[in-house]
């Protein structure tokens, strides 16, 4: 047997992607023996679960030049056994490259010509560089594409074009490939297999329905035996698939919303709602309005005037006259329905309401003025609630002596359709309050996630920087549409600039100002949706924002935008980067939401979230975020938390604080541990300020003042009741941290007994070490009687 000729080479990355190289010098031509080692070395990278995707490149600067013309003068005289009829094209090419469940991008460098191309056409994306060659050159040796090429090139660049490259066996290079479709990115030799890496990740082969499909016709074929063992075969591919796994942590996730520890695991039985007041009628007063009657609750609309009163009571009948178009309500139940609503212009009607809403513009002192009236009429037993999307809650309920029946109740808009409540508590929120709450969110099937109360609140603060992004990198020369476009193929419903027209510029600019203010030197300044704002653009509602909307709310590219762009360029003295014009749609994707994960590490490390699948279900529920990519933390998880921050603190170091990875992020990156399974809920010390050192020296002389029972000594406190409690684990220097909230009785002592003096607490909430208010006390307890 004579010595094979030509072989492929696999390694895989610590970032789960198999790079396949063909060698077979000078040109990697594809001999028989290349292609059956290509074919081994895909079986290989399809079995191992450490293989997330592949990618395929020739060594030395070349893909592949072809199939070895040296086999056709044996095959032609005999000496060389022909391969049997379809083994390559279908078998090799088809079965296993273009059939694989993961996903593989060809790295094309120098040439790919005849079965070099086809082999790159049947992978599920292809990247180039500016001068590789492509083409079929077979009609010059008196053949055609033999490995599918005929089939697959039209499909790509077009009949015609398909045609010419065939008949004239006239190859293409890189940057025209490009513009034909046949590529999709160009990038220099050094970014190939790098940028391929990247690539890779923005891939899915969503192919579960298409499975689904063949195994029904399959039984209609063949009958249902053949057809029961196809789908067993089928189901076991699919549940060990990237896209199973995702929707399974998905549903796990939402399932554990409720549960929120310290709170669900109290006893505490939900009280009873059965009348609602919701103060504002426009499209969020309205929307809440309608959930709660649609799940027959009594409500009472309060307006400032008969005009708004009249509109809003309008917008409800409207939301409830879709259904019945729809064929989803009936015309009876809709009458019935719209008798359970009352609209009213003051306050006494209050005085008998389990729960308020309050649904007015974001403005604080009106807020603060409605919170006070409401605790003048409102029953004592009243959850005082509002749907503030960014203001603090504390500084809402300011003027009432009520701050233990304050809370968050944040739904999205629309909120009839929108799944997502955001329930928000303060460190004064009464534990009755939030499973109150968390009841009335299930029964207007709502999925409820239990937060923090800081700027933004958890789905807003981290996605702040969503749109941000956006502007930078339109302020340096990406296209508005392209990066809408990429965005909207990573699968979000939108990108940052449409849903920035929906929301409205108005909103924009005043949600904007608030989290530039709280976090300023982590935010991007841009002044271009301001000047946009003052030449009467406003958005959506105008028919005028980053697109043009016609009659019927389509959007189209507005060919003035680039005039606006220009002049927010000049005021921010920022010129165009020739790499940002050009970005691939994997950076795109990465420098919009690797900011936004970022963030989301904040509000998680800080405790704004209980858990970090919470985060996830905000994300998906809140945002839009694609449910097949298992939420943002999922999602950033199988990028790895070492890559992420490798690229943030390389973009920090390039153009500022915006990119700088938080204190989180490096820390679980140093690990190489993941973010969704890090030990604790908090993973940073507090400064040592003098307030500090004071409650400790405190806590140390009330220690000795109390007699503690081990038995039942899960909750001391000076005045007899049972304090608000937040513990933080720090199991990596072994220790557990644990402090009360109690502002108005002063010093709370809780005590946990487990033996050798580690403390066992349940966790109630994680508050902001940042803000003084909420530390009351605290105590620092080594491990092991240390």
């Amino acid at each position: 047997m004579g010595s094979k000729k030509g072989r492929t080479m696999v390694e895989v990355g610590a970032d789960g992607v198999a790079v396949i190289t063909i060698i077979n010098p000078p040109v990697n031509s594809l001999s028989l023996d290349v292609l059956q080692s290509l074919k081994e070395s895909y079986d290989e990278a399809l079995q191992r679960d450490d293989v997330k995707a592949i990618v395929v490149a020739g060594a030395n600067g070349k893909f592949s030049g072809g199939f070895d013309i040296s086999a056709f003068g044996g095959i032609q005289q005999g000496a060389v056994q022909q391969p049997k009829s379809g083994y390559i094209s279908v078998e090799v090419l088809t079965d296993t490259i273009e059939a694989a469940r993961k996903p593989s991008v060809a790295a094309i460098d120098g040439l790919a010509l005849g079965g070099g191309l086809e082999v790159a056409m049947v992978c599920h994306a292809r990247i180039s560089t500016p001068t590789a060659q492509l083409g079929l050159p077979e009609l010059q040796l008196g053949l055609i594409p033999g490995f599918g090429g005929t089939q697959r090139l039209p499909r790509l660049v077009g009949l015609a074009k398909s045609l010419e490259m065939m008949l004239t066996s006239k190859p293409v290079k890189g940057e025209e490939a490009l513009g034909l479709g046949l590529v999709d990115a160009v990038v220099s030799s050094h970014e190939l297999v790098n940028t391929a890496r990247r690539l890779e990740r923005g891939l899915q082969i969503s192919s579960t329905p298409l499975v689904c499909i063949d195994v029904i016709e399959e039984g209609i074929v063949n009958g249902p035996k053949p057809a029961l063992y196809k789908e067993v075969k089928a189901f076991q591919g699919l549940l060990k698939s990237d896209t199973s796994k995702s929707l399974i942590h998905i549903f796990f996730a939402q399932r554990g919303t409720s549960k929120v520890p310290g709170i669900t695991d109290r006893g505490l039985v939900p009280r009873k709602v059965k009348k609602v007041a919701i103060l504002g009628g426009g499209l969020m007063g309205s929307g809440i309005a309608t959930a709660l009657l649609l799940s027959n609750y009594t409500v009472i609309l309060k307006e400032v005037n008969e005009k708004f009163l009249e509109a809003g009571i309008g917008r409800v009948k409207a939301n409830l006259g879709s259904r019945v178009k729809k064929g989803q309500m009936t015309q009876e139940k809709f009458d019935k329905t719209m008798c359970l609503l009352r609209g009213v212009l003051d306050f006494e009607s209050f005085r008998d309401v389990d729960m308020v809403i309050e649904a007015v513009i974001e403005n604080v002192s009106l807020k603060q003025q409605i919170f006070a009236d409401l605790e003048k009429y409102c029953p004592p037993h009243c959850i005082l609630a509002s749907n503030t999307s960014t203001i603090d809650l504390n500084l809402i309920g300011k003027r009432t002596k009520s701050q233990d029946r304050i809370i968050g109740a944040h739904f999205f808009s629309p909120a009839h359709i929108m799944p997502l409540l955001e329930i928000v508590r303060t460190e004064h929120t009464s534990p009755q309050i939030i499973v109150d709450l968390l009841d009335v969110g299930k029964k207007i099937k709502k999925t409820p996630i239990v937060v923090g109360n800081c700027t933004g609140f958890a789905v807003n603060r981290m996605f702040f920087p969503y749109t941000q992004a956006g502007l930078f990198l339109v302020e340096r020369g990406t296209d508005v549409y392209r990066i809408d476009r990429a965005i909207t193929k990573f699968g979000m419903p939108m990108g940052p600039f449409r849903l920035a027209d929906l929301v409205g510029f108005g909103v924009a600019i005043a949600t904007g100002s608030q989290f530039i203010e709280n976090f300023p030197e982590r935010t991007y300044k841009s002044m271009l949706i301001p000047i946009m704002q003052e030449d009467k653009r406003a958005g959506e509602s105008t028919r005028k924002g980053f697109y043009l909307y016609d009659n019927k709310r389509k959007a189209s590219p507005d060919p003035e935008l680039k005039m606006y762009i220009e002049k927010a360029r000049s005021i921010s003295g920022v010129a165009v980067d020739p790499k940002f014009v050009k970005l691939l749609e994997e950076d795109i994707v990465e420098m919009i939401f690797f900011p936004v994960v970022n963030e989301a590490c904040r509000v998680f490390a800080e405790g704004i979230a209980v858990k970090a699948s919470d985060i996830d279900i905000a994300a998906v529920m809140g945002m839009g975020f694609p449910p097949y990519r298992g939420g943002l933390m999922f999602w950033a998880d199988s990028l790895g938390s070492k890559y992420i921050y490798s690229r943030l603190e390389e973009w920090s170091n390039l153009y500022g604080g915006f990119f700088k990875p938080c204190a989180f992020l490096a820390e679980r990156a140093a690990k190489g541990a993941p973010l969704l399974k890090g030990p604790g809920q908090f993973y940073m010390f507090p400064r040592i300020t003098p307030f500090l050192i004071y409650t400790l020296l405190s806590l140390v002389l009330a220690l000795f003042t109390l007699q503690f029972s081990p038995e039942n000594s899960y909750g001391l406190s000076r005045d007899g009741k049972n304090p608000r409690i937040c513990s933080v684990s720090y199991p990596q220097f072994h220790r557990v941290v644990v402090y009360l909230l109690c502002p108005k009785t002063g010093l709370s002592v809780i005590y946990g007994y487990p033996p050798k003096y580690v403390f066992k607490v349940p966790i109630v909430h994680h508050w902001r070490w940042e803000n003084q208010d909420y530390k009351t006390a605290l105590i620092a307890v080594l491990r092991d009687g240390h």
